[in-house]
């Protein structure tokens, strides 16, 4: 059995900023369809382009749901741009580690806030 941080079981324990933000400023999903995780990051965004709220719904593994709730920590109060810049294993190193079969996790968190950071600026730029 693979051994997680302490890190990891409280954030899997004790989620952070978990639920959905009602007319978020960005919204990103992403999935794995090998392990079925699937994660939705919401982000409301304030005048300055700084991320004022995170929020997660995740439907996955504790490692899933321990990286969701760490990437939402790590990006309030960071610019956009900043934000856009946390890298997959930025939210690993965050955790003191993942298992590795279980790295594919923060790929998704990461993958996800990238995605909810695209969405806010499409919106942004009028595309949406």
């Amino acid at each position: 059995m693979e051994e997680y941080s302490d890190k990891v079981k409280d954030h899997y324990m004790h989620p952070r900023n978990t639920g959905v933000i009602e007319n978020p400023s960005g919204e990103g999903t992403v999935g794995n369809p090998v392990c079925g995780d699937i994660m939705t990051i919401y982000i409301n965004v304030d005048e300055n382009d700084v991320l004022t709220d995170v929020k997660f719904s995740t439907f996955g593994c504790g490692a899933a749901i321990a990286t969701s709730s760490m990437i939402t920590e790590m990006a309030v109060g960071m610019t956009v741009d900043e934000a856009y810049q946390i890298t997959r294993n930025d939210v690993a190193e965050e955790l003191d580690g993942l298992p590795p079969i279980k790295l594919h996790c923060s790929n998704l968190a990461a993958d996800a806030l990238q995605a909810a950071i695209d969405n806010y600026r499409a919106k942004k730029d009028g595309e949406l």
